[in-house]
Parts: C-alpha cells; sequence; structure tokens
C-alpha cells in the first residue's frame, strides 16, 4: 500500500514558500521548514506555529538548518529556492540522498518543467512539478510530471494538492511556463514595456487591469509582491528557453534590482511601500 502523505517540507521560505508552509499547516499537515534565514524568518516560523496550534493543538511545525535534517522523515518535499536551474539540482540532489525511499520530490518552479532538473535525483518515477500562485489570492496550482513520474506520484500529489484545497490545473504534456503563469507571462512582458519605454504610467496600467478584470492587484502591484529579482530571473529563464532576443527583460529592471529595489520585501519597488 503506497504510504499516505502526512508530513511535508517546503525548502525555501520566501514569498511563495510561506504561503506553502501555512497553507499546508492549517490543514493538518506536520511541516518542516528550511531556508538559509532572512530578516523575519525565525518570526514567521513562531508566528505559523502559534496559528496552527490555535486549530490542532497537536500540528507540529519545526524550522532546520539544514537540508537533510529538514526531510529526514517526510513524504512531500516542495522546493521554493530561486529561479535558477543549477541551484535547483543542487537543492534536488541534496534532497534526494536525505529523505526516505519513498518521498516524493516537487518543484514550485514557475517556469522549468521538472524534466530540466530531474537527473539531479534517482528517484525519477517520484519528482514533479507543483507550481503555486498566490495561495491567499489565487488557490490554484499547475501540475505536471517529470519523463518518468508514476501514475501513483501524480495522482498522491493531485490528492494532496485537493485535500488543502488548492485547485489541480493538470498539464498534459511538457510545457515551458505549464497554464497560466504562459498568459500572465505574456502580460508581465508587456507591461515591462509599457513601463520601460515610458508609454504608460504603472498606476494607469495597474488602473485599467484592475477595472477591466476585478482582480484586487494589477501586474506592478503583483510583480512587487513577488519580489522583482524574483521576476527578472522567470523572464531570463523564458529568454534562454526561446533564444529570442526579444524576451530579454528590459535592462529598466535589471537596473532596479541593482538598486536594490525588490519590491514588497525591501519597501520600494515599483511602488513605495
Amino acid at each position: 500500500m503506497a504510504k499516505e502523505i502526512k508530513t511535508v517540507s517546503v525548502i525555501g521560505a520566501g514569498f511563495l514558500g510561506r504561503q506553502i508552509a501555512e497553507k499546508t499547516a492549517l490543514h493538518d499537515y506536520t511541516v518542516r521548514i528550511y531556508d538559509v534565514g532572512y530578516q523575519g524568518y525565525d518570526k514567521f516560523v513562531r508566528g505559523l506555529e502559534r496559528k496552527a496550534k490555535r486549530k490542532n493543538p497537536d500540528i507540529e511545525i519545526t524550522s532546520h538548518d539544514t537540508i537533510a535534517d529538514a526531510v529526514k522523515d517526510t513524504d512531500l518535499i516542495i522546493e521554493a529556492v530561486p529561479e535558477k536551474l543549477e541551484l535547483k539540482k543542487e537543492v534536488f540532489s541534496e534532497i534526494d540522498k536525505a529523505a526516505p525511499p519513498h518521498a516524493i520530490i516537487a518543484t514550485n518552479s514557475s517556469s522549468i518543467p521538472v524534466s530540466r532538473i530531474e537527473d539531479a535525483v534517482k528517484r525519477k518515477d517520484k519528482v514533479l512539478n507543483i507550481h503555486f500562485y498566490n495561495l491567499t489570492t489565487v488557490p490554484m496550482a499547475d501540475i505536471m510530471r517529470g519523463t518518468q513520474s508514476s501514475d501513483e506520484t501524480f495522482e498522491k500529489g493531485k490528492n494532496w494538492l485537493e485535500s488543502i484545497e488548492i485547485e489541480p490545473l493538470i498539464v498534459k504534456k511538457e510545457c515551458f511556463g505549464f497554464v497560466f503563469n504562459r498568459v500572465w507571462r505574456a502580460i508581465k512582458k508587456e507591461c515591462l514595456k509599457i513601463w520601460a519605454g515610458g508609454y504608460a504610467d504603472i498606476e494607469d496600467v495597474d488602473k485599467a487591469w484592475k477595472i477591466y478584470t476585478g482582480m484586487g492587484l494589477g501586474p506592478f502591484k503583483l510583480m512587487d509582491a513577488v519580489g522583482l529579482d524574483v521576476v527578472y530571473d522567470i523572464e531570463m529563464s523564458y529568454y534562454k528557453e526561446s533564444g529570442n532576443p526579444d524576451d530579454i527583460p528590459p535592462q529598466e529592471l535589471k537596473a532596479k534590482i541593482d538598486r536594490g529595489e525588490l519590491g514588497l520585501k525591501t519597501q520600494k519597488g515599483f511602488y513605495d511601500y
């Protein structure tokens, strides 16, 4: 009988990693968290533990100093490190060596297919793409197989998503950028061109988007929330995939990053906070 998912490890507690950990903990899963650390990380873990224990006093949430310690007794690992292929391969390899043989390893990459990462592990039948969006406003996630992912692995990943009230978007065959991110990427690309070219103010672009879609945040506010460094890395991954110079993000975006204007996490990005 397949081992049930009871313990979930989240590797990387950035914008989405924190949301994944919280969503999982609040649905009564044991959660292990690893991050290299940042200002406010310990406060986040303590706050999550208090919040989860109010719902279920028996829930266990722990932070760990090493990846090996975070995954040694887990059933599912969500890798949520920055959007850099070589880094993801290194993390997958480290997880593979320390996690139990039955454990599934999933990448939260917003663009990179797990087939590009799976050579770093031996358990190629137990890898997935599970890409989350902003869980506070968009409760959905892309789920896609690697080249050798088993049906059991895919079903367990899909069932886990449904158990934490996340709608699975099933990617039927390998696709760079998956489902909604392909659509969102086209929007980001054009918005960045409008801004960098000086064609309109970001406030008007965001206002137009909110009026037309009814969404609470416009594209530039959303990019600030994700982190402009993350946005840049994602856009560069599309460029590396296509080789089309038109896919290179504007130099003006790189300049903001070089100035430390990364969005909400630094209190300055497209907007000041």
